[in-house]
């Protein structure tokens, strides 16, 4: 009897706990500088469903060859589903817009 009183008095305890916690939190809002261009519109509808603008900016200026191995990890690694040909609409995006012309 006793071991339950105690486990209930810690598990109602850890609960108070969280509530105060998350009560005055506030999540940050970073702007991304995000280069519109040529197939923005699939790299909006299959990348930034999953993850923010700033995975892409923090790779800095990559070849083509990064780029096409980071889509193709996407949808081998984490399953993203991404046709053939939005794969390499989108690694022509990156390519143009944060490629570093190799």
């Amino acid at each position: 009897m006793k071991k339950t009183l105690i486990a209930m008095l810690l598990g109602l305890g850890t609960l108070n706990l969280q509530a105060t916690l998350t009560e005055d939190v506030e999540v940050p809002y970073v702007p991304f500088e995000i280069k519109m261009g040529k197939h923005f519109d699939v790299v909006q509808a299959n990348c930034l469903t999953c993850h923010s603008f700033g995975y892409i900016l923090n790779q800095g200026k990559q070849p083509r060859s990064f780029w096409k191995e980071k889509v193709e990890k996407m949808v081998n690694a984490f399953k993203a589903p991404i046709s053939k040909e939005d794969q390499a609409l989108i690694t022509d995006y990156l390519a143009e817009q944060y490629g570093n012309g190799q």
